[in-house]
């Protein structure tokens, strides 16, 4: 008896390296532009068999726009900026993205960066989590969907191994810990952990330098701000505080085509 076959098609991503412009380094996403958004279940077990911390799908509108979504490993997000970056460079720099966080506007800004518009989130003090041990801890508060955690100095968040059943306690998408830069031209040192969406630790998070925009640029007195996320592939990404919004700042590398039977 012949063996069965099933039938599939091929979907075309294309995986980036944000907020670096080396290789193997910031934060890789996989990025799908497709026709239509697949079934969930299917972009689930696409962003489960890519494995990166989000896997976005792009669809173009009719007037030139585009929906985009984002997916973890095991769950849909709401925002998620190394992934909007990603997509926008797929797409040539210059995109607007209608999401479940609203209009996302990208532009090239002329010097191989692209700049992202997002929405901003400022943090309000709360009282951590009694199971929340983070050492040094000289501040906490929550913005919309995560928590910020600033430590006495750049040397504690580098060096931190977080227990992450405890940060997954706070409750949050992210608990971000953040200390003042340690070297020229890095306003502020960040790393940012997820358990609560399947991420250990999130290599370079976009969507947390709307917080940290906010925090930090209330704390120094600045608009303008750069920040590092001092995670083991490491990143650089630029923050302006504008209103209610912030524009990021990031570059991004091509690194591989993947064709996956679905």
């Amino acid at each position: 008896m012949p063996p069965s076959t099933v039938s599939s098609v091929a979907l075309e991503l294309t995986t980036v390296d944000s907020f670096t412009d080396t290789p193997f380094t910031g934060n890789p996403a996989a990025v799908a532009v497709v026709d239509a958004f697949p079934a969930m279940d299917l972009m689930q077990a696409v962003a489960l068999e890519m494995n990166l911390s989000e896997t976005a799908f792009v669809v173009e509108r009719e007037d030139g726009d585009y929906d985009l979504r984002w997916f973890t490993p095991t769950m849909e997000v709401d925002l998620c900026g190394h992934a909007t970056l990603a997509a926008a460079h797929v797409l040539g720099g210059r995109a607007r993205f209608h999401t479940r966080s609203g209009l996302l506007t990208c532009v090239p800004s002329g010097d191989g960066w692209i700049e992202m518009d997002f929405p901003a989130d400022r943090p309000t003090q709360v009282e951590p989590a009694t199971t929340l041990h983070l050492p040094g801890m000289v501040w906490y508060g929550v913005g919309r969907s995560d928590a910020l955690a600033e430590l006495g100095d750049a040397t504690v968040v580098r060096d931190l191994d977080p227990d992450l059943a405890g940060v997954a306690s706070a409750g949050t998408r992210l608990v971000i810990v953040t200390a003042a830069g340690d070297r020229p031209g890095i306003d502020c040192v960040s790393r940012a952990f997820a358990p609560n969406a399947g991420i250990p630790e999130d290599p370079v998070t976009g969507s947390a330098h709307c917080t940290l925009a906010e925090y930090w640029g209330e704390r120094l007195g600045r608009d303008s701000l750069v920040g590092e996320q001092a995670s083991p592939r490491g990143g650089i990404v630029r923050m302006r505080r504008q209103g209610d919004r912030v524009v990021l700042g990031g570059q991004a590398v091509t690194m591989a085509q993947v064709s996956l039977a679905v």
